[in-house]
């Protein structure tokens, strides 16, 4: 009922384990596919080796949470074990996504043309992170900036498909998601964290160590799910809907816009990861009770 075809990848359901949540090591992967994600997602991979900010990094708040992680990552140069460790979730049959990023067009085709060559079922372009500025612009913010990048990468990962994440902050994502297709993305994931910040009244100054972050959790929902709904109009490529997903009914409304794979990352901070299982359960549950006999019955309704 739930098996999903996304980019010629067969997944036993439309979830994703989004990047930067759980995905720090090979061994957390590995347990989040074995408890019920569809696909999981590496914490992205940088050029070089890169600490990340100071904490606190990362805060709980009513509507969901406030990072500013900084990007930490050992270099793409030391992953070889990760990747080799990881060869484990083709055993259980759960599609992996790499994560990459980088501060030039440079800099990212390095990085693909070394995690090309480990063969993850797909690579995405985190060219929409809030925490860092390169230039003073977020690249997924210029439509001109982001298809450069996508095209450059595209040239090194062969058949492997590439995904543009975008960021809610764009004057226009679907702009942007309409250059990346043009560049020759094989997916759009819309989308990343919404830059915010919170400000601790009795310090006197913001809560966390960089100021300001990503805001994501149920307050990013009705942001993200308008941006894909309104790239499914405009777009013919498939894509990651995330942003807010906690439960089932969160899920179908991405897919009822045009998701075709539903990203879950904070819903697993707070929930664990049986938040996969549960999400899954309760959308199968949904469409027997309404008649429907499998989800892409209902991908893009809303549309109708």
């Amino acid at each position: 009922m739930l098996k999903t075809t996304f980019c010629k990848i067969s997944l036993n359901n439309p979830t994703r384990l989004a990047s930067g949540i759980m995905g720090v090591n090979a061994g957390q992967l590995i347990r989040v596919a074995k408890e019920g994600a569809g696909a999981v997602t590496m914490k992205s991979i940088g050029p070089k080796e890169r600490k990340g900010h100071n904490n606190p990094a990362v805060i709980e708040w009513e509507h969901g949470l406030l990072n500013a992680a900084g990007l930490p990552t050992p270099g793409y140069k030391n992953t070889e074990e990760e990747f080799e460790e990881l060869k484990e979730l083709k055993k259980i049959k759960v599609p992996l996504i790499a994560s990459i990023y980088g501060s030039t067009a440079n800099e990212f085709l390095e990085v693909a043309e070394y995690v090309a060559s480990k063969k993850p079922e797909a690579i995405e372009l985190d060219i929409s992170c809030p925490n860092t500025e390169w230039g003073g612009t977020q690249f997924a913010c210029d439509p001109e900036i982001s298809h450069k990048i996508v095209s450059s990468v595209k040239n090194v990962c062969g058949k492997i498909p590439v995904i543009a994440k975008l960021t809610p902050a764009a004057t226009s994502p679907v702009a942007v998601g309409i250059a990346c297709e043009e560049a020759g993305a094989d997916a759009i994931c819309a989308a990343n964290t919404m830059p915010g910040m919170l400000i601790d009244v009795d310090a006197k100054k913001p809560i966390l160590a960089f100021r300001k972050g990503g805001m994501s959790g149920p307050a990013l929902k009705p942001i993200n799910l308008k941006i894909v709904y309104e790239l499914y109009e405009k777009v013919k490529i498939p894509i990651i809907g995330e942003g807010g997903i906690t439960n089932g009914k969160d899920a179908l409304e991405y897919v009822m816009a045009g998701a075709t794979v539903c990203g879950i990352g904070s819903a697993v901070y707070k929930y664990g990861s049986g938040v996969f299982k549960k999400t899954t359960l309760e959308m199968e549950k949904w469409l027997k009770e309404n008649d429907y006999s499998k989800l892409s019955q209902v991908r893009g309704i809303a549309h109708e």
